[in-house]
């Protein structure tokens, strides 16, 4: 067994806001399978973990976890990243939603500084995937989309055609507004497609697009103050371009399942950790507008129209998985199964 000692360096990230006005990356894509399997040489040497030395705070989590997968793949014949060490330990992912701020409080737990929260306590171990486990993980977040049906309010996640998870999020107003941020007046109702995830803004700015404010904290459902979240904003590329309807956690938990952001699809906190670690740079992203489905039993049930006229823009099953296939030139299955 080998152990890994590491260093906690200081966060340094660039910051956007919710809606980026920021110089903007190319759309990354997700490898070809085989180019995944032709990049790893089969290593069998003896399981490794990582044990930690002290506590890594969400405010040093990304650092710290950059330098553990940098020591890996110098010392290692293939290669890790994030997500693949977090989905061989899935513990990790639990516990990062459980710092979610209401989480807390229904235990009596009240912390005004959420990014002062351990993801990772001294004494705990990390076990390294070996090579074949890597293939694996690879294989899977390649085979997994992100499926948002607007007027149902609810983010899917669904891995080899099946969802693996289902979380109420609340969507864009039905309207325009006069954005500063934009500078211009912008309709707020949050536009369907299909595309990918293109950034992973892993140290965010809070700013109102309404008046370019920025803040540093944020005001509760229960009234109560607190600092904001480290929890990392997605943004996808819906049908070729980057409309500024970004992925990311709100703090206020009244507003989901409604229709009230400037655009952007909101998730609580805990669902938010979840969405990140399965949808890193290339996830393919689907932006439904249906007003019929099945609720967690099986029944039909018909959507409120929130966005009158939006209902000839749903996409049936056959042109989705013609859709998803556009993105990228790999199909992707696409169930008609319901959480």
């Amino acid at each position: 067994m080998k152990i890994f000692k590491v260093l906690f360096f200081i966060l340094g990230y660039s910051l956007f806001g919710c809606m980026d006005s920021g110089q903007k990356k190319p759309i990354l894509q997700p490898p070809a399978l085989r180019a995944v399997e032709n990049d790893l040489k089969i290593d069998t040497q003896e399981p490794e973990t990582i044990l930690l030395d002290k506590d890594v705070s969400i405010r040093n989590y990304f650092r710290w976890m950059d330098s553990v997968v940098a020591v890996h793949n110098t010392n290692h014949t293939y290669q890790l990243d994030e997500y693949i060490l977090v989905h061989h330990n899935p513990w990790i992912i639990d516990t990062l939603a459980h710092t979610d701020y209401y989480y807390l409080m229904e235990r009596g737990i009240f912390n005004e500084d959420p990014q002062a929260l351990l993801a990772l306590r001294k004494g705990q171990e990390i076990k390294v995937p070996d090579s074949l486990q890597t293939i694996n993980i690879k294989q899977r977040l390649l085979n997994t989309y992100l499926d948002i049906n607007i007027p149902a309010f609810r983010l899917r996640i669904i891995e080899n055609g099946k969802p693996v998870y289902k979380f109420p999020i609340r969507v864009g107003q039905n309207g325009k507004r006069y954005l500063a941020m934009a500078n211009r007046e912008v309709d707020m109702r949050t536009k369907p497609g299909v595309g990918t995830i293109i950034r992973v803004n892993k140290n965010p700015v809070f700013i109102n697009p309404k008046d370019n404010h920025k803040y540093q904290s944020t005001r509760r459902d229960d009234g109560k103050v607190t600092k904001l979240p480290a929890i990392p904003w997605l943004e996808p590329a819906i049908n070729g371009q980057s409309l500024g309807q970004l992925i990311h956690p709100t703090t206020n938990l009244e507003t989901l399942e409604k229709a009230y952001s400037n655009g952007c699809i909101g998730l609580r906190e805990a669902d938010a950790w979840v969405v990140y670690y399965y949808a890193p740079l290339g996830t393919k992203v689907l932006i439904r507008y249906d007003l019929t489905g099945k609720n967690e039993k099986g029944e039909a049930v018909e959507f409120k129209n929130i966005y009158p006229g939006f209902e000839n823009r749903s996409i049936r099953k056959e042109a989705l998985e013609a859709a998803l296939k556009a993105v990228d030139g790999k199909p992707i299955p696409v169930c008609d199964c319901h959480l």
